[in-house]
């Protein structure tokens, strides 16, 4: 096999392969025995007739297709290897000669891993995040933890409060007389939940059970039965239950309920601190990272090709049909309740498509500007964590990995330490003026 490489614009190259005839012919041969059992010749049992006697029947191209199949996958493989250029896209092949008792040569059009110049990274310019967490917001936390331990209770003794859960009966009427569909018996209602048309709800406020309400509204401009839209009308309402939210009381079953950690209200609060207070940490770290990578994107010079943008957004396309079918859905159904196509989800992923490229090489160019290396100490901690997070034997992720797979890593942690790097060097924004 030969391989000549022709650099084109914007980060392309062209690959001319040529694989020898004699490897040609073996596939046309292989093609040959893998669809003879199939190819009816006159006179003959499906699967006797010889090779010329069907080139001749069918043409002597009748094998080719089959035959350009076997080798190119084999072919274009030893191509990037003998290759000294980064490739970063899928091939786009085109078929030059294919022709039994001579070289086959295919072309594969690639993108080549573009360089990058470097603005400024040491010194970038990020934000400031408040990180502090105060009574409120431990208060927030707490009570809404309460509300998911509430339970629900039956009142009797009182009219409907915002919030309750009712049943009523109810009919509307415009100009007098009922409308279609404006009618319904033992309907479940939580007030406040926006569930029917402005106003309703709220006027149902201080309603008393069994006794007819009546609830004046506006039905709205854009309501989607034309004949109603913008007209007045009046719902004869009945309320025949109401149901109540009841939160547990803050005190020590309560916390024993839900925290493993605190025995006391006091204990649990303190516990909530904490927690919130690690989780603003992380989100102020990502808001820094992030910012951090836009400052270096903003200052970096580089050329990145569409067919690299176009193979990244086909990889996150695919990583998101996987994740998809994990939960039990296909992409073919997933397309029919969203109504969002293949095309559709590409075209949406595209900028991100595109930022993780950049982010990724301008961390590259970090990593090479400032010699990172990952250490052997470090791998192992990373496939420890790997075997942790999957439930397997770290030997067991370790011949997963192979050899390219632990350069991966490597390649993976200097790009983590880079942007460490990066924003433990980075300095806060002046803040603006008001």
């Amino acid at each position: 096999m030969s391989l000549q490489v022709e650099k084109l614009e914007k980060n392309m190259a062209k690959l001319t392969i040529e694989v020898p005839a004699e490897e040609l012919e073996e596939a046309i041969e292989n093609a040959y025995r893998k669809n003879k059992n199939r190819i009816s010749i006159p006179g003959f049992r499906k699967g006797k007739a010889s090779r010329k006697m069907i080139e001749q029947m069918y043409g002597k191209s009748v094998f080719y297709e089959d035959a350009a199949n076997e080798l190119m996958p084999d072919a274009y493989e030893r191509a990037l290897d003998e290759c000294s250029e980064e490739i970063v896209s899928s091939p786009k092949v085109d078929v030059v000669q294919l022709e039994a008792g001579k070289p086959f040569i295919f072309t594969a059009e690639v993108a080549l891993k573009p360089e990058v110049t470097l603005g400024t990274y040491k010194g970038v310019k990020v934000g400031k995040t408040d990180v502090e967490v105060t009574d409120a917001d431990v208060d927030a936390h707490i009570d809404r933890e309460r509300d998911k331990n509430s339970r629900t209770v039956e009142v009797t003794d009182r009219e409907v409060r915002d919030g309750d859960s009712i049943v009523l009966d109810f009919e509307g009427f415009v100009d007098g007389t009922a409308f279609e569909g404006g009618k319904g018996n033992d309907y479940s209602l939580t007030i406040g939940s926006h569930t029917f048309i402005p106003g309703f709800e709220e006027a149902l406020i201080g309603a008393q059970i069994g006794v007819e309400t009546d609830v004046n509204v506006t039905f709205p401009e854009d309501y989607q039965a034309e004949e109603l839209a913008g007209r007045a009308a009046v719902f004869k309402c009945t309320v025949k239950k109401i149901q109540e939210k009841q939160l547990p009381e803050l005190d020590e079953d309560f916390v024993g309920e839900v925290s493993e950690e605190s025995d006391t209200v006091e204990e649990y609060r303190e516990e909530v601190k904490r927690t919130l207070t690690e989780r603003k940490e992380e989100e102020a770290k990502n808001i820094r990272e992030d910012e951090a990578i836009e400052a270096l994107i903003a200052e970096a010079q580089m050329e990145i090709p569409d067919a690299m943008v176009e193979t990244q957004q086909r990889q996150m396309v695919q990583d998101y049909a996987q994740r998809m079918q994990a939960q039990g859905i296909s992409m073919e159904q997933y397309t029919q309740i969203t109504g969002v196509t293949t095309k559709m989800l590409l075209e949406q992923m595209k900028p991100q498509a595109l930022r993780r490229i950049q982010s990724r090489l301008v961390l590259e160019a970090v990593v090479k500007a400032e010699n990172i290396q990952a250490s052997e100490e470090e791998f192992d901690e990373e496939v420890q964590a790997m075997a942790n997070a999957y439930g397997m034997e770290v030997d067991k992720v370790r011949e997963m990995l192979g050899e390219n797979g632990k350069e991966q890593v490597m390649e993976d942690l200097c790009v983590k330490k880079a942007l460490a790097f990066v924003v433990d060097n980075a300095e806060e924004k002046e803040p603006q003026a008001e």
